[in-house]
């Protein structure tokens, strides 16, 4: 299917056109897209084969890959017009591909979804009810949203290392001017775990699992002098969450 034009709204991730290919190719090698995120969510997606699933802010496509080679029927969405062509690159015209913005009412049927996937997506947005909400609509009866976002403790003391009196609990923008060595202007949205977790319930979703895992295992042969001296290789950068719409 041919990508949609880009609804109003859509220049968040439409930031992200000037540097896809420098951004796609860092996250092919580096070790906080590749070696920790992409294995985690890849784990706690399990067996999809038969499944139709969505992956919002599907990004270069990593998980779209992922998903058809596990036997999905992978549909993607992404704001950046230059990611989605990456994609489509990357796993043929067959796959279903949108431009589309998260904040804007997503472009399928209630009930179209077994699984939905939202990987370090959420971020970019202050308000997360209305994606949520929709996220919810377009899941099927039992289906289940696999989500990863920014740590929220990690941000906080980001903030407090470099200087900046920070409230915790505020929901507050954090400008990134740097991003895969290219020069940028991206807006990315903190917030605190109770808040995260007040607005989970109340757009109707229940949290069943939630995880701070390791990477995978060939990470620590890939990046030795990161983990050099540690005797647990787990660190903190992103939470994992599986939710599941409340009955």
């Amino acid at each position: 299917m041919e990508t949609s034009t880009p609804p109003d709204g859509s220049g968040r991730a439409a930031a992200y056109d000037p540097i896809a290919e420098a951004y796609a190719a860092e996250n092919a090698t580096s070790l906080l897209n590749e070696y920790y995120n992409r294995p985690a969510i890849r784990d706690l997606l399990g067996d999809v084969s038969g499944k139709h699933v969505l992956d919002v802010g599907c990004g270069s496509g990593p998980t779209l890959v992922d998903l058809i080679k596990g036997g999905a029927t992978a549909v993607g969405i992404d704001g950046s017009k230059a990611l989605i062509d990456i994609a489509r690159d990357r796993v043929g015209s067959a796959t279903e591909l949108y431009v589309a913005d998260l904040a804007e009412s997503l472009p399928f049927d209630d009930s179209t979804f077994d699984d939905v996937v939202c990987s370090l997506t959420l971020h970019y947005l202050e308000d997360w009810h209305s994606p949520l909400t929709e996220i919810r609509r377009v899941l099927k009866p039992g289906g289940r949203l696999i989500l990863s976002v920014e740590h929220p403790l990690v941000m906080w003391f980001t903030a407090l290392q470099a200087g900046n009196t920070t409230n915790y609990f505020a929901t507050r923008p954090r400008h990134v001017t740097d991003m895969a060595g290219q020069d940028a202007d991206l807006t990315f949205w903190d917030r605190s775990l109770s808040t995260m977790f007040k607005t989970f319930f109340d757009t109707g979703f229940r949290v069943t699992h939630l995880d701070e895992p390791g990477p995978a295992p060939e990470a620590l042969e890939r990046f030795p002098e990161f983990f050099e001296d540690k005797d647990d290789p787990r660190f903190l950068a992103f939470l994992f969450l599986v939710l599941v719409p409340a009955a």
